[in-house]
């Protein structure tokens, strides 16, 4: 399933004692430019596996094309964003952990020294590691090993994830001889546009505008707009419209609510309107997404 509300600013974890959790994003009927991977972030690092297809994401509004079998490591706090840039239907796992996984060895002094700084933000990796001349087959399988304990939970899983993943991560960082210095926001008040994309997501039924929107960042409208795109690579309006249309896919799949009811949730007081946008951006009508049809 796609844009599970699981993946937005304040990502769950079911287990406070392993803060980790694999997300499988697997978005239908997505055309190329199509939002696969909702804009976003959180405390926690996300590791994001190209299962199939190409994507093209936006990391603190640094576009990064990746391919099947890609890798790319966001780190903590990031604004991520993810578009479909194939035909070929694109599917993402997605391994959102927290440092505290790790907690034992804070103070240890080789980890200070090795990996300590990747996990408090103040250096990171490449944001896509499997293009780095260090990043081996070994290390792809060992992921995939990870990804697979996630998913089967069988006795003790929990301590073989920590122990592969923190493997995974000392291998990383042993190899990466020249740490990246403590990135720079492209962008001087990135904390601000958080809370704006924040608020967006409880009110896109008011459908804000940009000379609102611009206002919460103490932006010009035309400064702000460039800002905007430049982030995540849509306009305010279009971000806006996913938004709400996101919400309709959810509520359409998992509630119980009348296509005239959801429409007017997220402030399409008009059906034939909210028929045409939601086909427009999801690429089907209400009816066939309830129906759980793909449109030709």
């Amino acid at each position: 399933m796609s844009y599970r509300k699981e993946l937005w600013e304040d990502t769950h974890m079911s287990q406070r004692a392993y803060p980790i959790q694999l997300f499988q994003n697997r978005p239908t009927n997505k055309k190329i430019g199509d939002c696969i991977l909702y804009l976003h972030w959180h405390a926690h690092l996300e590791l994001i596996i190209v299962k199939s297809g190409q994507a093209l994401f936006y990391i603190d509004s640094q576009p990064i094309e990746a391919r099947t079998g890609d890798v790319l490591l966001v780190p903590g706090g990031s604004l991520h964003v993810g578009y479909s840039q194939s035909e070929e239907k694109v599917e993402i796992d997605c391994i959102v952990f927290n440092p505290a996984l790790f907690q034992e060895w804070m103070d240890d002094s080789i980890h200070v020294q090795l990996l300590s700084m990747y996990l408090e933000g103040k250096n990171h990796f490449p944001y896509l590691v499997s293009k780095e001349p260090y990043f081996s087959v070994e290390l792809q399988e060992e992921l995939k090993r990870v990804t697979d304990e996630l998913l089967k939970k069988e006795a003790g899983y929990q301590l073989i994830v920590k122990a592969k993943l923190y493997a995974w991560l000392v291998q990383l960082a042993r190899n990466h001889k020249q740490p990246s210095k403590a990135q720079e926001p492209y962008f001087a008040n990135r904390d601000r546009f958080k809370q704006l994309i924040k608020w967006v997501k409880l009110h896109y039924a008011e459908k804000p505008t940009v000379k609102q929107a611009a206002a919460m960042v103490g932006l010009d409208p035309y400064y702000f707009c460039k800002q905007f795109k430049k982030l995540t690579g849509r306009t305010f309006i279009e971000y806006v419209n996913i938004c709400r249309l996101t919400e309709a896919e959810r509520m359409l799949k998992y509630s119980e609510e009348t296509i005239s009811e959801i429409a007017s949730s997220i402030g399409c007081e008009n059906a034939a309107y909210f028929t045409k946008l939601y086909k427009q951006y999801m690429g089907m009508t209400p009816s066939d997404a309830r129906k759980g049809k793909h449109s030709s």
